[in-house]
Order: C-alpha cells, then sequence, then structure tokens
C-alpha cells in the first residue's frame, strides 16, 4: 500500500466520514480531554489515514477516528491526512490493523475489528470457514489473521463469538463484570435467552460463573434451558461468591430523601455504626440494672 502514501494533506473535517461499521469507540473522556486540549495546543501532530469515497469528494477514515473527533471537537476546520486510494475491503483490513495492537482495546471492540476483517478478507478471496482443518489445505483466514496478531487462530474465533452478544451483555464484558470465557459461552445462546439471561442477572445483581455459562450452554444446545432453570441457576451460591445485603433503593429513599445515590452506601454503614452503638448503651444498662 506504499504507493498509495503522499505528503500529508490538510482536508476540511466537513468533506470526512467515519468508516460505516468500525468497531472502535470513541468516548468523551478524560483521555479525549487531553487530547482536545494538545490539539489546541500543538495541532495534530500525527496525520489521519483516508481514503477517497468513491463518485464524491468526500473521504472515509482508515485510521483517526479518535483524532478527527477530537479536532472537530478543538473547533479546527481542518485536519492533516494521508490520503490512501485503496478498495474498503482493502481499507478495513487496514483500519482493523492499525488499532489492534492498541494498549487499551476493550474485548467488544477486539471482537468487532477481528470480524470485520474476517468478513473483508473473505470477500478478497480467503477462506472464511473455520471448522475445517485438513492437512494440505490453504489457510483459513483466521489462521492468516493469527500470523500477525497476539492471539492464535482459536481465540479469534472466540472472539469472534461475542459478536453474536446482545449489546448489553457486550457491555457488561467491556467493563469487566463478566469475564471473557464466560461471554464466549453464553454467545451460544439464542438473543431471547440472553435477554431472559439479562433479567436474571438484574434481578440477582450477579453474573454467572464459567460453570453456571457452560450448564447454560449445553442446556440450550439440548433444549431444556428456561427462565426458570437460569433463574435457579444464578440464585445458587457460587464457591466465591460473599453474601450481600440487597436493600431496594426506594426504601432508603423515603428514609432519607436527601441523600444522593452515590452516597447511600456510606449512610446504611453510618447508621449501622450509628445503631450498633445504640444497641451497646442498650446492653450496658440493662447489665447496669440488674
Amino acid at each position: 500500500m506504499n504507493n498509495n502514501l503522499k505528503s500529508p494533506v490538510n482536508i476540511p473535517v466537513e468533506k470526512i466520514r467515519p468508516f460505516e461499521g468500525h468497531p472502535y469507540k470513541v468516548l468523551d473522556n478524560e483521555e479525549m480531554n487531553t487530547l482536545i486540549e494538545s490539539i489546541q495546543e500543538q495541532g495534530v501532530l500525527s496525520p489521519v489515514l483516508l481514503r477517497p469515497i468513491e463518485n464524491t469528494d468526500e473521504y472515509e477514515v482508515i485510521s483517526g477516528h479518535r483524532r478527527l473527533h477530537a479536532t472537530v471537537k478543538a473547533g479546527m476546520k481542518e485536519v492533516p491526512a494521508f490520503i490512501y486510494a485503496v478498495s474498503r475491503d482493502e481499507a478495513a483490513i487496514m483500519l482493523v490493523d492499525s488499532n489492534l495492537h492498541r494498549e487499551h482495546i476493550l474485548p467488544s471492540e477486539r471482537a468487532f475489528a477481528y470480524k470485520l476483517k474476517m468478513e473483508a478478507m473473505s470477500r478478497q478471496g480467503y477462506r472464511s470457514d473455520l471448522t475445517s482443518c485438513q492437512v494440505g489445505t490453504k489457510l483459513r483466514t483466521d489462521e492468516i489473521i493469527a500470523e500477525n496478531s497476539t492471539d492464535s487462530a482459536r481465540q479469534i474465533q472466540r472472539y469472534i463469538r461475542l459478536t453474536n452478544l446482545i449489546p448489553e451483555l457486550l457491555n457488561m464484558m467491556d467493563e469487566e463484570k463478566i469475564a471473557f470465557s464466560v461471554g464466549v459461552e453464553i454467545s451460544f445462546l439464542d438473543e431471547q435467552m440472553q435477554y431472559d439471561l439479562l433479567r436474571v442477572i438484574e434481578k440477582y445483581d450477579c453474573t454467572p460463573s464459567y460453570s453456571q455459562a457452560w450448564h447454560m450452554h449445553r442446556d440450550f444446545n439440548e433444549g431444556t434451558l428456561t427462565i426458570e432453570s437460569i433463574e435457579n441457576t444464578l440464585a445458587s451460591e457460587k464457591p466465591n461468591q460473599k453474601p450481600m445485603c440487597k436493600v431496594p433503593i426506594e426504601k432508603l429513599q423515603k428514609i432519607a430523601p436527601k441523600v444522593k445515590d452515590k452516597d447511600f452506601e456510606d449512610f446504611v454503614l453510618k447508621a449501622c455504626e450509628h445503631y450498633y452503638k445504640y444497641l451497646q448503651r442498650q446492653r450496658s444498662r440493662d447489665r447496669d440494672a440488674r
């Protein structure tokens, strides 16, 4: 692709479009604020990579979605860019490769990145099947992707499985509330069963262990998984699960309507401490009265 590389040129941000279906999240967080401040002070130090959109005077981002977003937020009208005259499938592969080695990448981003690259390579004629392993056949697409990745072909397959999760469960994985291996197992449940599982997770405020997820996967394959069996599975205490006290926030709000939601835990602990000291005083008075 190097023959497409030219000197950077300034492109109006209004003519640039995000790569449709790109897997990477562009968040307005502290890290983004730091990038915006840097651009305001020094400009965009690393040009974005763009491809011309066919039959238009616009461009599509290959690499630099965060930089483009920060540039717009910084109030700048143009961004320096390298232009690559490549097809969309070629651009998809470049987009994935330019981001997979980032220090911080969410499970959902990696999952959809591998899927995007797999589909692009499949359209280019690579083998897309993930099951055939006959000796003497050309490499499968996942094996080729693995050659330039820290993940094995098998791990790439497992990441792609995660794209079958409903958004709510995938977000829980990104937030590290659900383990990777657990996410892979529950990705085999259909959408309705996943939403049933989500309701049970919210009801009991707990997530499945790997063993529980494996059993749900097995029961789903056998046609015996129901919301009742999911509830029974998650309601059973896991070996490493500590007992928790759960009080509906509505009840606490009646007692302390001015306390903010995030301060309720501290409020409850102090109330319990105060009540404990009250009981100690009562016991002391009772002993003195004898």
